[in-house]
């Protein structure tokens, strides 16, 4: 099975030589990619794939460093959705055994923990698995902002996302989930459909901050607005961020109508409100170990935090932009004060404001 492409007036150079290198043996849908040149001008690439698949071409206008562009999608005819299968994992050594730990479409059985406990004392144990969705900004090809010493924005993400999961699945009670977990793109409704699909209690996006200024420095929260930006920084950050689809490669004429309805739906009022606590939990505890660019939570429209269900915040860490900012994002050890002020701010929420109601298991359907 082979999906074929000709490009015409086009050439053979290094990039299409190297596409063979670039697929893997684990990945779920395509088998090998190759290009050739068998007449001037025309390029005719071949992507053998393992299953059945649903492509979709369409072109990009000129955006960041990137020229026009010709996208090829190919979408299963079954999707898999791989955060989904790890979650279904009977246990955490079956998800580290990857598929030959066990069947995947069977519903999870979490494993035994300690009760979480509200904050005051003699209050009854609540018998609740909270699941936390953790998104490192940007990703792939979008690296998010570069610091003036070359530091991706998708990088140091990633690398806090990651500390933050390992700090948050040691709590009892809870677990974390990343929307992604390597170098690689996700658009940002499906971060958002994400989180949903597995029933998060609580989604935060985490993002190391630039602007035009490099004196600008300090960490800040922020939430959705129902209305406005709570400021002009606020604004030009939001639509920096909401951008990232028109430079991961995103055909948004196609995204479907349902999930944009809800995706765009603000009036969720009580949603917010409850962002609102947990942004300033976590800022109170990101204020004991770097500069808070803003004493109060922020509010712009931030896609990513559109889930109207889930209390969402978006945190960003730094300025990369500032190079003093931008080598302690990089330091290790700062990574870990950092994703353990963020796990402060989780747990805070939680004694304070834990949601009610059993543990609620995602189902595959």
């Amino acid at each position: 099975m082979a999906s074929i492409l000709r490009l015409r007036r086009c050439a053979i150079d290094s990039v299409l030589q190297s596409l063979p290198s670039k697929v893997l043996d684990s990945d779920p849908y395509i088998r090998l990619i190759r290009a050739g040149q068998n007449r001037p001008g025309v390029v005719r690439v071949v992507i053998e794939l393992k299953a059945a698949i649903n492509p979709q071409v369409f072109t990009l206008d000129p955006v960041g460093s990137y020229g026009h562009r010709l996208v090829l999608d190919l979408h299963p005819t079954e999707a898999h959705d791989p955060l989904m299968a790890l979650i279904m994992k009977d246990s955490p050594m079956d998800a580290a055994m990857g598929d030959a730990g066990g069947n995947t479409t069977a519903v999870a059985r979490e494993e035994p923990r300690e009760p979480v406990r509200r904050g005051k004392r003699n209050e009854p144990a609540v018998d609740r698995l909270y699941t936390v969705v953790l998104d490192a900004g940007h990703g792939g090809e979008d690296p998010g902002a570069i610091g003036r010493g070359g530091s991706y924005e998708k990088d140091v993400t990633l690398s806090i996302a990651q500390r933050l999961k390992r700090k948050i699945d040691a709590m009892p009670g809870m677990r974390a989930v990343l929307t992604r977990d390597g170098d690689y793109f996700v658009p940002l409704h499906q971060r958002v459909a994400r989180a949903r699909r597995v029933r998060a209690d609580l989604f935060v996006s985490i993002h190391a901050d630039a602007f035009v200024r490099p004196e600008a420095n300090g960490s800040s929260v922020y939430v959705l607005s129902e209305r406005g930006a709570s400021s002009s920084a606020a604004s030009w950050l939001a639509q920096k961020e909401n951008d990232a689809d028109l430079v991961g490669g995103v055909n948004l004429a196609r995204q479907d109508g349902h999930i944009a309805r809800t995706l765009l739906d603000l009036s969720q009022t009580a949603t917010i409100n409850d962002s609102f606590k947990l942004g300033r939990a976590m800022l109170g505890e990101l204020g004991t170990i770097n500069r808070l660019h803003k004493p109060e939570v922020e509010q712009a429209g931030f896609a990513v935090l559109r889930a109207p269900d889930i209390p969402s915040v978006l945190v960003e860490t730094a300025f990369i932009s500032n190079p003093q900012e931008e080598r302690r994002l990089n330091d290790e050890a700062y990574q870990d004060k950092m994703a353990m002020a963020l796990m402060r701010g989780v747990k805070r929420y939680f004694e304070e404001h834990a949601p009610s109601g059993p543990t609620r298991v995602a189902r595959l359907d």
